[in-house]
């Protein structure tokens, strides 16, 4: 596994719109323990592809807080296809936008259809 460079604004490489995944094969699952690696190191909880410059369809999440032990999550061309009229509210970050925190509001739950 290897830690990859995260690309941060305003860096356009962030804009190019990226190409749906139509197998995930072994490229694609080095790819996924690249980007955890990354992520953890960062320290983040989520981390898309674009974020390291492949414009593919690809996020690794990770959202267990200490001390639980790690459980990424891996989603391959991710489409939302519901989300709850209930809304909350958090503090987030996003590791392209160093030191950014604003308070989001999202729906508090989403169904999430993806590769596997």
């Amino acid at each position: 596994m290897t830690i990859r460079q995260i690309l941060t604004e305003p860096d356009p490489q962030l804009r190019i719109k990226s190409k749906t995944v139509q197998k995930v094969d072994a490229e694609i699952k080095n790819l996924m323990k690249d980007m955890l690696e990354t992520m953890y190191a960062a320290p983040g909880i989520g981390l898309a592809a674009v974020q390291i410059g492949v414009h593919k369809r690809v996020i690794v999440i990770d959202i267990a807080k200490d001390p639980e032990p790690n459980n990424p999550m891996y989603f391959v061309n991710p489409e939302i296809v519901w989300t709850s009229e209930k809304k909350c509210t958090f503090e987030e970050g996003c590791l392209s936008l160093p030191q950014q925190f604003a308070e989001i509001e999202r729906p508090e739950q989403c169904h999430v259809k993806y590769l596997d």
